[in-house]
C-alpha cells in the first residue's frame, strides 16, 4: 500500500509546540509517514528526526527554517539568483536539507529551484486581485495575461541558466549522498520551472537523482488564473515524477485539505504513477476532520490507490 504523509505545514499550531503531539496526531488521523516543510524551525525539526516514532517520506528544502542577520527566511532565498552571494546562501541551505536527509535515510528532498526576479510581477498581482473581485474574462484579463507571459519570457534567460547551474551542483551533491530531488512546479509565474522549462532540466539528470514533484493547489491556481494548464503538467512528465503535493483550492487559495476545495480531481487520478508518494500538504487552519477525511475522499476518487 502506498505511504500517505501528512506535511508539517499543518505542524503550524501552538498545540504541537512539542512535536511528539504532532507524531501522534499523524498517526490518529490515518497517516502513516511524515514530510518536513520548509517553514518548520531547527528545534521542532530537531525533535521530529529525533522521534522513535517518527518515519519520513520527504524533506522539503530548505528546511529546517532559518533567518539571517537582517531577518530573511531561507526559504526566501532564490536557488537562480543573479547575485551570486544569495545563489550560494541558498545552494548551502539545500544542501543542508540533503545532508539531513541522508543522515536520516529520508531518500526525497523537494525543492523550489528559484525564480525570475525576487518578486510576483506587477500584472500577476494585478490579474489575481481582479480574479478575487470576480472579474474571471475580459479585456483587461487578457492583456494582464499577455503581459506577465511576455515579462516572463524576456526576463527569464540568465535565471533559468543559474537554475541550470543550481541544479547540477544540487544534483552532484544528492547523487552522492543517495537522495533523489523533486523540482516542484510553483504557485506564481515569475518562479522556476514553467512546464516548457522542465523537460530540459531534467534531462539532463539520471531519473533516479532528479525528478519532478507535482503540486496540484500551485497548477491549479495558475490554471485558474489563465496562465498555464493544469492538466498539462503530469501527462508530459509521468515519466519522471517522484511525489505529489496534495491539497484542494478555493477561488485561489490553496492549501485547503481535499474536500474543502474545488479542485477536479479524475486528472490527477488518471495522471499520477502508482509508485508517486503522495503527501497532504495541508495548512494549520484546516481542522482535525478535515484532514482526517481527505484520505477518503481521495480514495473515492482514485488519487490514493
Amino acid at each position: 500500500m502506498t505511504t500517505l504523509a501528512l506535511s508539517t505545514m499543518w505542524a503550524q499550531q501552538e498545540r504541537f509546540a512539542d512535536m511528539g503531539e504532532f507524531v501522534r496526531a499523524v498517526h490518529r488521523l490515518g497517516y502513516g509517514a511524515i514530510e518536513i516543510s520548509h517553514l518548520t524551525p531547527t528545534e521542532p525539526f530537531q525533535q521530529l528526526l529525533g522521534h522513535r516514532d517518527a518515519s519520513f517520506t520527504s524533506i522539503h528544502a530548505p528546511a529546517p527554517l532559518s533567518h539571517d542577520g537582517r531577518g530573511r527566511a531561507n526559504s526566501a532565498l532564490n536557488l537562480a539568483s543573479l547575485d551570486e552571494e544569495e545563489r550560494r546562501a541558498a545552494i548551502d541551505h539545500t544542501r543542508r536539507s540533503i545532508d539531513h536527509a541522508a543522515r536520516t535515510g529520508i531518500h526525497f528532498v523537494v525543492v523550489h529551484l528559484g525564480s525570475v526576479g525576487s518578486s510576483m510581477l506587477d500584472s500577476e498581482r494585478r490579474l489575481r486581485r481582479l480574479f478575487d473581485s470576480g472579474v474571471r474574462e475580459g479585456a483587461e484579463v487578457e492583456a494582464l495575461r499577455r503581459e506577465t507571459v511576455e515579462r516572463r519570457a524576456e526576463q527569464s534567460p540568465p535565471y533559468l541558466e543559474n537554475a541550470r547551474r543550481t541544479l547540477e551542483e544540487l544534483a552532484a551533491h544528492a547523487s552522492l549522498q543517495g537522495v533523489a530531488l523533486g523540482i516542484e512546479n510553483r504557485y506564481h509565474l515569475h518562479e522556476i520551472p514553467l512546464l516548457e522549462e522542465t523537460p530540459d532540466l531534467l534531462a539532463e539528470h539520471p531519473a533516479d537523482v532528479v525528478g519532478y514533484w507535482h503540486d496540484v493547489g500551485h497548477a491549479e491556481v495558475l490554471h485558474r488564473l489563465g496562465l498555464a494548464d493544469a492538466r498539462a503538467w503530469l501527462p508530459a512528465l509521468r515519466d519522471r515524477t517522484l511525489g505529489v503535493h496534495l491539497h484542494d483550492v478555493d477561488g485561489i487559495g490553496d492549501h485547503r485539505a481535499p474536500g474543502r476545495g474545488d479542485v477536479e480531481w479524475e486528472h490527477i487520478a488518471r495522471g499520477l504513477p502508482a509508485d508517486a508518494l503522495r503527501v497532504f500538504e495541508i495548512d494549520q487552519g484546516q481542522p482535525d476532520e478535515a484532514v482526517a477525511g481527505a484520505i477518503e475522499f481521495l480514495r473515492a476518487r482514485g488519487v490514493v490507490p
